[in-house]
């Protein structure tokens, strides 16, 4: 079951834990608090996940990977980190603040997405992005990392008019028509619908990113962590990835 969703502000959302704080076990038939902090990219599909065991009392925090691992830095409470990258999962656990060895949950590929009708008849990475209002995320955050391999790999230098801090507000702008162009994860494309049109860039996902997830160090919840990451990867868990367009690890 889901019991709400965090909204942080900054990246010292809470103050800095001097030790791990285990909370006390919930009392028999009460379900286990969990905190999950995950890439905005697996909102759909994580709320979906938290409704699936009705053990499990789960909060959620959607942000972009980078700012999820500075708000657990400074000190917010969290007990499972899930990027959409392997490199600020690195970050992470160099930093001790998760524990070693992150489990791969899934992987998803870039694509270039564009308002319904094309209005600026944008044809893929290529020079029809000229002129254009390209929107991507911010080379820090995983999907504008993927946007800059696909660009290279393009043989193109982007020129967007804005970088984001999250995928959606990419998929946003695209879907209301702010931008001509944008590119995003290809879950965020099927998860605007209608409102946008997709071209692939990377057919034969050559470029697929890797999602891991790991328990915070600090986790005050580590057993029910430990039970959300299990149920992630359980066939229950993977089939709800895989009917938002996520691949398999």
């Amino acid at each position: 079951m889901v019991a709400g969703t965090l909204v942080l502000g900054g990246c010292a959302a809470a103050p800095a834990a001097s030790g791990p704080a285990t909370a006390p076990t919930p009392p028999a038939g009460q379900p286990q608090q969990v905190t999950v902090f995950a890439a905005a990219s697996l909102t759909a599909a994580f709320t979906e996940i938290a409704e699936l065991d009705p053990n499990l009392d789960v909060t959620l925090n959607f942000d972009g990977s980078p700012t999820l691992v500075d708000q657990i830095k400074g000190g917010a409470p969290a007990d499972v980190l899930a990027t959409a990258d392997e490199a600020n999962m690195a970050k992470a656990t160099e930093a001790g603040m998760v524990a070693p060895a992150p489990t791969i949950f899934a992987t998803n590929s870039g694509v270039l997405i564009v308002p319904k009708g094309n209005p600026a008849q944008v044809t893929g990475v290529d020079p029809s992005l000229d002129g254009t209002r390209l929107v991507v995320c911010a080379p820090a955050v995983p999907c504008g990392a993927t946007a800059l391999e696909i660009a290279e790999a393009a043989g193109v230098t982007l020129k967007p008019v804005s970088e984001e801090q999250k995928v959606t507000d990419v998929r946003g702008k695209v879907s209301s028509g702010e931008a001509d162009a944008g590119i995003v994860f290809a879950t965020d494309a099927k998860a605007a619908g209608d409102a946008v049109e997709t071209i692939a860039v990377d057919p034969e996902k050559k470029l697929a990113t890797r999602y891991p997830m790991a328990i915070v160090t600090d986790a005050p919840h580590a057993e029910a962590a430990r039970a959300f990451i299990d149920l992630v990867l359980s066939d229950r868990g993977q089939a709800v990835l895989a009917s938002y367009g996520f691949g398999t690890p």
